[in-house]
C-alpha cells in the first residue's frame, strides 16, 4: 500500500487519465477481479461472480495472487472455467473492481477501486479482523457483515464514523440459507445419502489447538457408531500439512476411511452452505460456519476449547454469543449426549439462536442483491437487469439504495442516503 503524499496523487491522476481513455474506448465495458487463497474465501464471493458474470458487459477474472499454483483447487466450483488470471496478468491489466475475503492487496499497477467483504462472523484474530489495530482507510469499500463489526472498526480507529467505505451488506454467501434455495433431503438423495436418517455435520475450525486435533477420530468414530449420518466439513486450513495450520496431520487421509466404514461422507466442497442445510445438528468449535447455522435455527453443539480461544484472539463477546445459542460440551462422551439431547429436543434454544444470528447476520437472504448493485454503483455502470426488492437471490437490484451507513445508528439500522466520491488505487 502507498502513502498519500504527492507521488500518490500524480499516480492517481495518471490512472484517472487511463480510466477516461479506456471508457472512451469501451463505455460500456468493465473488468471485475475475485482474488482467493484458498476456496473458502471464495465461496464467500461466488454469488457476486454468479450474478455480475450474467452481465456480457463485464468480464470476471478470478486470481489467486498468494497461491497461483493452487488456482484449480481454489477455483473448483463450477463457473470458474476459463476466467483464470495469473498475477503477471494482473500486472498489465486494467482493473475496475478487485474483490477480497481477506487482507489481500495484489500488485495492480493500472490501480482498481478495493472491496474488503471478510469471510466469517466467529471474532477470531481480531486484531486483524473485527477491530483492526491498523487503519483501514486504504479500501475503497468495506462491506460489513454486520452492524457490530462496523463499530469496532470505527472504536478501534480503523475508519472513521463516517467513512465513505463503509457499507451495512450481510454475508451474500448465506442468502441460500434462508431463501429457500436448498433444501435437505434434497442435497442428501443428491449426494446418495438416505434423507431419512438423522444426519450429523461435524465442522470444526483449524489450528493445533481446535477440537479436530483434540478429538477429531474419536468423535467421527462414535457418531458413526451410534447410527448417525456422519458429515465432515474441515476448514481448508486443516487440510494443510503446515503445523500451525493441520498439527501437521493429513486430516482427509485420517477421517475419510472412518467415514467410509459407517457410511459418512466426507466435504470436498468449498462452499459449506449446502451441507449447513442438510444437517440436522452441527457439532463444532469456534468457528463461523457455527454461527451461519444459527441461521436455520437448528441445534448447535459446541466443544469448549480453551486453547483455541485463547490463542486465536477470540473476543470474550463472541464466546458468549456461542455459548448462548449452543450446548457446551468438552469431550467426546459429552458431546455425544448432546447430540442425542439435541435430536430429543430440536426447539430449545431457539430462541437464543435466532437472537444471536440477527446481531450477527444483517438481512440475510438480500446481501447479495446489495452487494452487486454497490458494484455497479462502483463501476459507473447502470444495472443489466432493475430488480424489485422481491427479486429472487443473485439477482442485480438497482444501485440507488446503497449509501454510506451511520455507524452510530443502532443495531439493525439502514444505509444513510449520502453521495461519496469514486476513487482508484
Amino acid at each position: 500500500m502507498i502513502g498519500r503524499g504527492s507521488a500518490w496523487r500524480a499516480l492517481e491522476r495518471m490512472r484517472d487519465a487511463d480510466t477516461r481513455r479506456r471508457r472512451q474506448r469501451e463505455p460500456q465495458t468493465r473488468h471485475v477481479v475475485l482474488d482467493a487463497k484458498t476456496a473458502m474465501e471464495y465461496a464467500m464471493m461466488a454469488p457476486l461472480h454468479r450474478a455480475i458474470a450474467a452481465d456480457p458487459r463485464v468480464r470476471v477474472s478470478c486470481m489467486s495472487s498468494q497461491r497461483p499454483d493452487q488456482w484449480r483447487s481454489i477455483y473448483r466450483e463450477p463457473g470458474t472455467a476459463g476466467c483464470e488470471l495469473t498475477p503477471r496478468r494482473a500486472l498489465l491489466s486494467k482493473v475496475d473492481v478487485y474483490i477480497v475475503a481477506d487482507l489481500l492487496w495484489a500488485t495492480l499497477p493500472r490501480g482498481a477501486q478495493r472491496v474488503q467483504m471478510f469471510h466469517g462472523v466467529a471474532g477470531k484474530y481480531s486484531t486483524l479482523y473485527d477491530r483492526p489495530n491498523e487503519s483501514m482507510r486504504l479500501w475503497h469499500r468495506i462491506f460489513f457483515i454486520n452492524r457490530r463489526r462496523l463499530r469496532n472498526f470505527v472504536d478501534a480507529g480503523a475508519i472513521d464514523a463516517d467513512s465513505p467505505a463503509a457499507r451495512l451488506i450481510g454475508m451474500p454467501k448465506v442468502d441460500c440459507l434462508v431463501d429457500g434455495t436448498l433444501q435437505r433431503d434434497a442435497i442428501l438423495a443428491a449426494a446418495g445419502i438416505d434423507p431419512s436418517a438423522r444426519s450429523v455435520l461435524y465442522a470444526p475450525t483449524w489450528t493445533p489447538f481446535s477440537s479436530l486435533n483434540a478429538m477429531g477420530e474419536a468423535l467421527v468414530e462414535a457418531l458413526g457408531a451410534a447410527g448417525f449420518t456422519v458429515l465432515v466439513k474441515l476448514h481448508e486450513n486443516s487440510r494443510d500439512l503446515r503445523p500451525e495450520n493441520s498439527g501437521g496431520i493429513d486430516w482427509p487421509a485420517r477421517l475419510r476411511p472412518i467415514l467410509e466404514r459407517f457410511g459418512g461422507r466426507l466435504i470436498d466442497d468449498g462452499n459449506a452452505s449446502p451441507w449447513l442445510a442438510a444437517a440436522d445438528v452441527l457439532i463444532s468449535d469456534h468457528s463461523s460456519v457455527g454461527f451461519e447455522y444459527l441461521l436455520l435455527d437448528r441445534p448447535l453443539v459446541r466443544i469448549e476449547m480453551p486453547a483455541l480461544i485463547a490463542r486465536t484472539s477470540i473476543p470474550p463477546e463472541y464466546v458468549q454469543m456461542m455459548v448462548e445459542s449452543s450446548i457446551s460440551t468438552h469431550d467426546v462422551p459429552a458431546t455425544m449426549r448432546a447430540v442425542e439431547r439435541a435430536f430429543a429436543d430440536p426447539a430449545a434454544g431457539s430462541a437464543a439462536r435466532r437472537a444471536v444470528a440477527t446481531d450477527l447476520f444483517y438481512e440475510p437472504g438480500t446481501a447479495t442483491r446489495r452487494a452487486v448493485a454497490e458494484i455497479y454503483t462502483m463501476m459507473e455502470l447502470p444495472p443489466l437487469v432493475q430488480e424489485s426488492e422481491s427479486s429472487g437471490r443473485d439477482g442485480v437490484a438497482a444501485a440507488s439504495h446503497l449509501a454510506p451507513i451511520d455507524a452510530s445508528a443502532p443495531a439493525g439500522g439502514h444505509a444513510v442516503p449520502a453521495q461519496t466520491a469514486t476513487r482508484r488505487s
